[in-house]
């Protein structure tokens, strides 16, 4: 009986320590994430880029609705095309994958109404993005959130049906030079975006 409680007190400090670990792992991911605009050439696995989209469809969504849709491109003439519909940035077709995520407004609005279509997929693909970027950089990978694109444009470029909407596109590869830091920026100051109500 008393190696039985010995054994439970090891296995709890040893889930704790892990969870420690865990914890540890995400605040520097978020401390470590940066945009990137310079990728090599080296292609990315694809079981990795399949945990990367993975840990975006963890993300939270209102009433569990999901309202995202994901497309994996690898294709460099596909690749091009995006990133002539991005304005011109090229470092969309640089990138080994770019992944294009969708937000579907009408599942959103079957629950919510306009609020639903206009803001909550909105909402609910952002944290989608937000996992994937960090997800990334556990893989020590690099990616920069692209929204600034034509949408009409990138919607013809992948035959996306009509109730389907791009936000945002995400190159995601190996980044020029290893254990790039993160880029100095100058934060906001604490007062002027944080008011606390007592």
């Amino acid at each position: 009986m008393w190696g039985e409680v010995c054994y439970c007190k090891r296995m709890l400090v040893w889930l704790y320590q892990e969870a420690v670990k865990l914890a540890k792992s995400i605040f520097e991911a978020i401390k470590e994430r940066r945009s990137n605009r310079e990728f090599r050439s080296d292609p990315v696995p694809y079981d990795t880029i399949r945990q990367i989209v993975e840990y975006g469809l963890k993300a939270p969504s209102a009433g569990n609705m999901q309202p995202w849709g994901l497309i994996i491109v690898k294709e460099p003439e596909i690749k091009a095309r995006l990133a002539k519909a991005a304005f011109g940035q090229k470092f969309v077709s640089d990138a080994p994958v770019v992944v294009v995520i969708l937000a579907d407004p009408k599942r959103s609005a079957a629950r919510y109404g306009d609020r639903g279509s206009m803001l909550y997929c909105i909402q609910d693909t952002a944290a989608c993005i937000q996992n994937m970027l960090l997800a990334s950089v556990g893989f020590g990978l690099c990616t920069c959130w692209v929204g600034s694109f034509d949408e009409q444009d990138v919607a013809s470029i992948l035959n996306l049906p009509g109730h389907l909407r791009p936000v945002a596109m995400v190159p995601i590869g190996y980044p020029m030079e290893s254990n790039l830091p993160r880029g100095s920026r100058k934060d906001r100051p604490w007062d002027e975006v944080v008011k606390i109500i007592e």
